[in-house]
């Protein structure tokens, strides 16, 4: 089972037991999400930060809800069986998260 880590300064032992560590490949940007997914493919299961700190020009970098964004709207992956959580500290961004993944993964349930 593959699954990703997507934060900017947490590991994964700081979310999940200890033992887990090994099970997890880890992302610290929006970038890299979308480069780990076009090259590896769709993992079972993602955790997902929402803030991910500043770009290299000191700007708000693209957020975990842009990573979802990208992979309801422009991957054209077949997400029907992927499993996620939302570990972010931002409650408003974590449910923005939750609802876009939850109703994109319903409404493909319902019309196999």
């Amino acid at each position: 089972m593959k699954k990703l880590f997507l934060d900017d300064l947490r590991t994964v032992d700081m979310v999940y037991d200890e033992s887990m560590v090994a099970e997890f490949d880890v992302v610290r940007t929006y970038a890299d999400f979308v480069k780990y997914i076009q090259e590896n493919g769709l993992p079972d299961f993602i955790s997902f930060d929402n803030d991910l700190g500043l770009d290299k020009n000191g700007e708000v970098a693209p957020d975990g809800y842009a990573a979802v964004k990208w992979l309801v709207y422009e991957s054209g992956l077949n997400l029907i069986n992927l499993s996620f959580h939302v570990h972010s500290a931002n409650p408003v961004a974590s449910e923005q998260i939750r609802g876009l993944l939850r109703n994109y993964l319903k409404h493909l349930k319902e019309n196999r």
